[in-house]
């Protein structure tokens, strides 16, 4: 989805100049770490490193596949920490653990990210600039019963069950129809996915909300003011701050790793993030990305000799363990 030629992908209604940014041919997520992953401990970590480590090879060698001849794969790998929902431990003993046991499985990872930062980034409101760029449709007849995703939060792929109020006693039974997905093909798959929550006052990002900015900063899909948020921060595991919000959204560890951002994303997960990422995809096709953006990274893959697809989220691909 793309939006004209004069409207940009930020928080501001001004035109800046979009600065392109470096950019990987294959950005490969290791993992997601929880709080319940920390505490399960090393040995728990280096089971889930040893199986990743296969897929993020196959990554490798079908990225290379898919590019011209003579031309060599840029790959760089990340790591999502949730420093959102819960705080535990401190991010250089953190890292620290994340770095050795990847080596230990064979991997190094060149970029840490805060989840966090995907909902601020070094001032910037980002999951508020993605919510902007939201473009729902209702469907099709569609009362207006159900306020729209700006103020209800909530995100559907179609059209929930209507629902009906208390009759009288001697009133016909009100018949049921079910929900229906938009763009259906031979049967529905509903989703209705919460986006984010009012809490004393604050908002609350949900999880599949915060995954979807964060495949939208790896794409380099995202802009404030023309500027990309939070680049990378160059620290060795000496420099880790001891305090969570000392921490740069996004660490660049290994100093020779290819850009961050890349054409195309590939996610090695565990089975229970699966529900999550159906969600985000859901939103992400939904959001509307600035001609602008869309335009300028697709005349670099050009260069490149690269085809993209059509539809920025067929540029993610996952492996489910």
């Amino acid at each position: 989805m793309t939006l004209p030629a004069y409207e940009v992908f930020t928080e501001e209604s001004a035109t800046p100049v979009i600065r392109s940014v470096p950019l990987a041919h294959l950005s490969v997520e290791l993992g997601h770490l929880y709080m319940d992953d920390f505490e399960a401990g090393p040995a728990h970590l280096l089971d889930q490193f040893r199986l990743v480590a296969p897929w993020a090879a196959a990554a490798r060698g079908i990225t290379a596949a898919e590019l011209p001849e003579r031309s060599t794969p840029r790959i760089s790998t990340c790591f999502l920490i949730d420093d959102y929902f819960s705080r535990f431990s401190t991010p250089d003993k953190v890292v620290a653990m994340l770095a050795s046991t990847a080596a230990e499985a064979g991997l190094e990872i060149d970029y840490v990210a805060r989840e966090s930062g995907c909902a601020v980034a070094e001032g910037v409101e980002l999951a508020r600039i993605v919510e902007h760029h939201l473009v729902s449709e209702p469907p099709e007849g569609a009362t207006g019963s159900r306020p729209p995703v700006s103020e209800s939060g909530w995100l559907t792929n179609g059209e929930r069950s209507p629902t009906t109020g208390p009759g009288s006693a001697m009133s016909a039974r009100p018949e049921w129809r079910p929900p229906r997905q938009s763009a259906v093909k031979n049967h529905s798959i509903f989703l209705d996915i919460e986006l984010w929550r009012e809490e004393a006052g604050d908002r609350l990002w949900s999880c599949p909300f915060l995954a979807a900015v964060w495949q939208l900063q790896r794409l380099g899909l995202v802009r404030h003011l023309g500027e990309p948020v939070a680049p990378p921060r160059m620290l060795s595991l000496d420099e880790l701050p001891s305090d969570w919000d000392a921490l740069p959204p996004v660490v660049q560890l290994n100093p020779d790793a290819a850009p961050f951002r890349a054409y195309r994303t590939f996610s090695v997960l565990g089975a229970r993030f699966l529900p999550i990422e159906v969600a985000v995809r859901t939103i992400l096709g939904q959001v509307a990305i600035a001609a602008p953006i869309e335009d300028q990274l697709r005349a670099r893959a050009r260069g490149e000799r690269i085809t993209l697809p059509g539809e920025f989220v067929d540029r993610i691909r996952y492996a489910f363990m």
